[in-house]
């Protein structure tokens, strides 16, 4: 799964995918997408420009900490850092600015067992060993799933495609279910899209 940590909709899809764990044969490697990149050089409305101009620290502090491992750590990493900096965003309502989401990027490092000083490699300094692993990272997503989406993107044996868009997150039986649903539409061949207006806010419960 694919998850840019500003996403409150990335969020709703984790959780589900947690659950999936627990019901179905699946074992979820986290990546990282950043709709920071996504919309770099987008004409976009003002509030949404600023998010996304402070959404840059959030997914260089994964990608720096997972470069600070040895590779079989780096899933782990990426999972505790995305829980602990959820936590904070989507339960908690914080880093709407810019020095408390810097503050709870650096409260998620202490949290997942990690040194603070990684929250200084995490500063957006375009074109750096973090910056190219990022939008490597990114760059995978799109490449399963084309070009004309956002977060979440969930990649299966083969078959990709973005979303669930869901809320609440379906528990047990009820993911396992939805799950069955999205493999067997998006492993249709010729399947492309299915979609209705949106008419709720994410519901963390």
């Amino acid at each position: 799964m694919f998850f840019d940590p500003m996403c409150p909709w990335a969020w709703m899809t984790s959780r589900w995918m947690t659950q999936v764990e627990q019901v179905r044969d699946v074992d979820v490697t986290w990546s990282v997408m950043s709709l920071s990149v996504l919309n770099e050089g987008r004409d976009l409305p003002q509030s949404y420009r600023e998010m996304l101009d402070r959404g840059w620290l959030p997914v260089r502090t994964v990608i720096a900490a997972e470069l600070s491992v040895p590779q079989d750590e780096r899933n782990d990493v990426r999972k505790k850092l995305y829980d602990a900096m959820g936590q904070r965003i989507h339960l908690e309502g914080r880093g709407r600015d810019e020095q408390d989401l810097r503050q709870v990027c650096v409260e998620a490092l202490d949290e997942a067992g990690l040194p603070a000083d990684l929250i200084d490699r995490a500063e957006n300094v375009p074109g750096d060993e973090v910056d190219q692993a990022l939008r490597a990272s990114h760059q995978r997503a799109l490449d399963l799933v084309g070009d004309e989406v956002g977060t979440p993107v969930v990649a299966f044996e083969g078959v990709a495609f973005f979303g669930p868009v869901v809320t609440p997150a379906p528990k047990g039986e009820a993911a396992g279910k939805l799950w069955d649903g999205c493999l067997l539409v998006a492993g249709t061949p010729g399947f492309y899209e299915l979609k209705r207006t949106r008419d709720a806010d994410p519901d963390f419960s």
